[in-house]
């Protein structure tokens, strides 16, 4: 009879293991999985390949990509207030849930020389759910977008960064490439502006990609500091479009 009793919670047990070793590998091979950094994007076009006109050329100056992630809420439109003072183009990544109720918002970042970038409809991590969702997340949010801009989005940031190969394969279908970061505050873990700044400062170097997120309390209040001291230190503010070229991103493909 205890036999018997235990081996309920054996199973169980074995179960959960079973899930936590399938959950790692997953991790394991989303991490493996081939990235390309804009430099070597950049290398590979043509020595003759110019950029487009007016705008910088990040092969001789000294480029770095600020990205947002989220829903256009209030915080955005002060974001923007600030990037427009210190001239740093950025590229922000929209849910698409909520993108209905800021249409200005939307517009202003679109006609702000900023980029807009598809962040999925209500966030889900991609390499959790079917191919049908990850086609009915990107699209969805992309038909939202393009109905206030204009425009569809040509990248995508996966939610959490994860990613695989399946994803990657649709993402290629849907025409976006995919876009993680080089540096993030973890923004969504502290409303402390001084840390946020720091580790934004202590991390940030030629041909970053950084990642915050403006609904987080700390994060608005910490980027005169971060754009400052950019800043002086020599930095051009680019989109992550801007900063790959001459070279253009491809769907499918994974930035870093």
């Amino acid at each position: 009879m205890k036999i018997l009793k235990r081996r309920p919670r054996l199973l169980i047990l074995l179960t959960v293991v079973a899930v936590v070793a399938v959950t790692v590998a997953m991790a394991i091979q989303a991490n493996r999985m081939e990235t390309l950094s804009p430099r070597e994007e950049r290398n590979r076009a043509a020595p003759e390949a110019g950029v487009p006109s007016g705008q910088v050329d990040c092969r001789k100056v000294k480029c770095i990509a600020l990205t947002f992630d989220g829903n256009p809420g209030e915080p955005t439109d002060r974001l923007m207030d600030l990037l427009n003072q210190y001239k740093a183009p950025s590229t922000f990544f929209l849910e698409g849930r909520r993108i209905h109720k800021f249409p200005d918002v939307v517009r202003r970042i679109a006609n702000g020389g900023h980029e807009i970038g598809n962040h999925t409809w209500t966030h889900p991590v991609l390499t959790d759910v079917s191919d049908a969702q990850i086609r009915d997340e990107l699209r969805r949010t992309t038909r939202a977008i393009a109905g206030i801009t204009g425009s569809e989005p040509t990248l995508m940031r996966p939610p959490q960064g994860r990613t695989d190969d399946r994803v990657s394969k649709v993402t290629e279908k849907l025409g976006m490439a995919q876009v993680l970061w080089t540096l993030t505050a973890k923004d969504y873990e502290t409303d402390d502006t001084a840390l946020i700044t720091k580790r934004v400062l202590d991390g940030a170097g030629r041909d970053g990609i950084i990642l915050l997120h403006p609904l987080h309390k700390g994060t608005v209040p910490a980027m005169p500091a971060i754009l400052k001291a950019l800043s002086k230190q020599g930095y051009t503010f680019v989109t992550v479009s801007q900063l790959l070229a001459p070279a253009k991103a491809e769907p499918g493909k994974i930035y870093k």
